[in-house]
């Protein structure tokens, strides 16, 4: 038998010249050469150095939402760090590391041994302190199986060793470590796996999470739980055999189960509003939003944000299923099942099924509370709240009535609800028609008008304002996107941003001031400093008088017309006002409608317009959803109560039918109480009804509102 087999002289020679360019490598000739120029890092800049934390943001009550960063990781002190999760990683990381220098010699000539045997690079030695030198410096130390990487390591290694103590060094290095499941250090991986903070690991735990950093996603204790648990004893053991538990101890944290908390998926909850404020902060704050660990502190409610995604795909849903007629299109659960790995993938844009959005926000202040902006942001991350632009349909009255009570009008003021042909620039007439189609009711108030939704009221009320007058109210309450200055415009012909359009009805909730959205109260550093406090934005637009007139009709779509049987029929008794709103051909739903403190807009269309289905309005599709979210929010809160009456409203009794003064000989059925601002109120009594008698000149009490009849139709 040949001593001298070419494989063996090919492994001598392979020895050798590992051993000799290792035993050269490591002399300080070697280390010039590999490190000249900038090619190995300073370890100067660890005098300041903070590892890469994420941002943390935070509803109004102080709960996390989420978390944004390129490496999700919570600074903890050593000194927090229980005793045996330190050991469980020197253990079986780096067994002599309060012995050696951050060279283990004798570790690096057992892994020469066993690689050369092996011929190949199987076995690493790195320390604690060297996989530190490559966690702090990867772009600078890659994890390339190369020998000039190794010498980066160790001279970065000797150089912390110099500079700092074993504990600091470790403190670094366990802050910084990936352990899996996007967790870097171990406060962030003991609340991923755990859902506790380090300081109170057990031992079990801590064994746990040592065993993590070779192969992190091949221990995934989640994907792979009988894989993490051998590896976690193992390291128990060697626990064990170094001395930092007893026998008892070890099988006691062997028969440990794995004890995963329940799974936290950060970024399910309020996905849109968070995409909507990450691109606000990234323009802001730059890099330093995704590793500095900044804190968000937002204006969501976490119990509004859930109640308003089920109240929308509560509702949605039931349209699919046939609650309100037959469904014309594929469902959302018929897509889903007919994609493939049951999803096309994230989108940016259309999808094919009915898509819907929601905001709501405090009346006073504007700040958001809750913020849906499609179905599914996995599938869609187009944000349908904040970017798509849909035809506002009836809601856009809010400014045609806003402007006329602003002006002087009067909600009695009469308007004949009549066929009407307006010739257009291009020739052509345009002949608008009700939501019922052909059917006319004659001369009405305005209250009436706009608690009933009837267009002719709304286009002939427009006219007499004014185009321009008009589309400068709509600018008033907020409204910044195109409006084409032509009649159509009356009854929402108009594209709007749904955050702008439920922003501009803050003005009849808080009775004339418009509130802007906003969604940051503060941004502070990770030592608590205040980096940036966006202010409060608040506007008249209308005087409190004017505001509350206006309030009032408003309320009146509630109280008796389009959105009566969805609102009151459905239990809700809050005081509450709003409008509902329908497109041309069925394309969008919209219910806008509000308290004194809370507004909330709801809309549901598909992405590339079509008819929801015949006969579809905003009243019936739009409203029960508002209704369902409103009636959860105000089972956690008090009834926040009737609007104080600005003292220069006054209350006058006016024949509905003439809209003029209402006498003693008018019918009980055309009498109601009407709400003036100071100057409106009329002096003419009803010539409709004549009779001896003079007319009621004031209500019996100075807050006495009475509803009107319930109207025909809804929208």
């Amino acid at each position: 038998m040949r001593f001298f087999t070419p494989d063996r002289a090919r492994r001598t020679v392979f020895v050798l010249l590992l051993v000799f360019g290792f035993g050269v490598g490591i002399g300080y000739g070697s280390w010039t050469r590999v490190c000249a120029g900038r090619a190995c890092p300073s370890i100067a800049i660890l005098d300041d150095y903070r590892p890469q934390q994420t941002s943390k943001v935070y509803a109004v009550d102080g709960r996390l939402i989420t978390e944004l960063g390129l490496e999700r990781r919570t600074l903890i002190r050593l000194a927090d760090m229980p005793r045996h999760l330190k050991a469980a990683f020197i253990a079986v990381e780096d067994k002599r590391f309060y012995q050696h220098h951050g060279i283990d010699y004798s570790r690096v000539f057992g892994a020469v041994r066993a690689n050369v045997l092996s011929l190949s690079w199987r076995q690493g030695f790195s320390t604690i302190t060297m996989q530190l030198a490559r966690n702090v410096f990867p772009d600078r130390i890659t994890r390339e199986k190369k020998l000039s990487r190794k010498l980066k390591e160790v001279w970065v290694a000797r150089e912390l060793e110099q500079t700092y103590t074993k504990d600091r060094i470790l403190e670094l290095y366990l802050n910084q470590i990936y352990l899996g499941n996007g967790a870097y250090g171990v406060e962030t991986a003991a609340l991923r796996y755990f859902g506790k903070s380090a300081r109170d690991l057990n031992i079990a735990e801590s064994a746990l999470l040592a065993a993590l950093p070779q192969r992190p996603e091949s221990y995934n204790p989640r994907r792979y739980p009988a894989r993490a648990v051998r590896r976690r004893n193992l390291v128990i053991e060697l626990m064990r055999r170094q001395g930092y538990l007893t026998a008892e101890q070890a099988e006691e944290a062997k028969a440990y189960p794995l004890g995963l908390s329940a799974r936290q998926d950060y970024g399910e909850l309020a996905p849109y509003f968070v995409e909507w404020l990450r691109q606000t902060l990234d323009a802001r704050f730059g890099r330093d939003l995704y590793e500095k660990g900044l804190r968000v502190y937002t204006t969501l409610d976490i119990d509004m944000q859930q109640a308003a995604e089920r109240a929308l795909e509560g509702q949605i849903e039931a349209i699919e299923n046939g609650a309100y007629g037959r469904f014309p299109h594929r469902t959302f659960t018929q897509y889903l099942a007919s994609s493939p790995d049951n999803g096309d993938g994230p989108r940016s844009g259309a999808t094919p099924y009915l898509q819907g959005a929601m905001i709501a926000m405090d009346a006073e202040t504007g700040e958001i509370r809750a913020l849906v902006g499609g179905r599914d942001f996995d599938d869609s991350k187009f944000n349908r709240a904040t970017q798509a632009m849909r035809q506002a349909g009836s809601t856009f009255k809010l400014f045609v009535y806003s402007a006329a009570i602003r002006t002087g009008h009067s909600p009695n003021e009469m308007l004949d609800d009549a066929p009407i042909s307006l010739p257009m620039s291009d020739g052509t007439v345009w002949e608008p028609q009700n939501f019922e189609v052909g059917e006319f009711h004659g001369p009405m108030t305005l209250r009436r008008g706009l608690a009933s939704s009837v267009n002719l009221v709304a286009i002939r009320l427009g006219l007499e304002l004014g185009v321009e007058t008009v589309v400068d109210e709509a600018r008033r309450y907020g409204i910044t996107t195109p409006v084409p200055a032509v009649p159509s415009i009356f009854i929402g012909s108009a594209d709007v941003l749904p955050l702008e359009l439920v922003s501009a009805f803050t003005a009849p909730a808080s009775l004339g001031v418009r509130a802007s959205p906003i969604g940051i109260r503060r941004v502070e550093d990770a030592e608590g400093t205040v980096l940036w406090q966006p202010q409060i934005r608040r506007e008249r637009v209308m005087s409190p008088d004017q505001a509350f007139v206006l309030t009032d009709m408003l309320r009146d779509v509630v109280r008796g017309g389009t959105a009566m049987s969805a609102v009151r029929g459905a239990g809700f008794t809050v005081p509450a006002g709003g409008k509902t709103g329908t497109t041309n051909d069925y394309t969008d739903v919209w219910f806008v409608g509000f308290t004194r403190e809370l507004v909330a807009g709801f809309w549901m269309g598909f992405d590339r317009p079509q008819t929801i289905k015949p006969g579809a309005q905003g009243g019936r599709l739009a409203a029960p959803a508002w209704t369902a979210f409103m009636r959860e929010v105000y089972e956690r809160r008090p009834n926040p109560g009737e609007w104080s009456r600005p003292t220069g409203v006054v209350t006058r009794e006016i024949d509905v039918e003439s809209g003029k003064l209402a006498t003693p000989n008018c019918p009980a059925r055309s009498r109601r109480w009407e709400v003036f601002s100071p100057g409106a109120a009329p002096v003419e009594s009803c010539p409709l009804h004549p009779g001896p008698g003079a007319p009621a000149l004031s209500a019996p009490r100075g807050d006495d509102v009475r509803p009107p009849p319930r109207p025909p139709g809804g929208r």
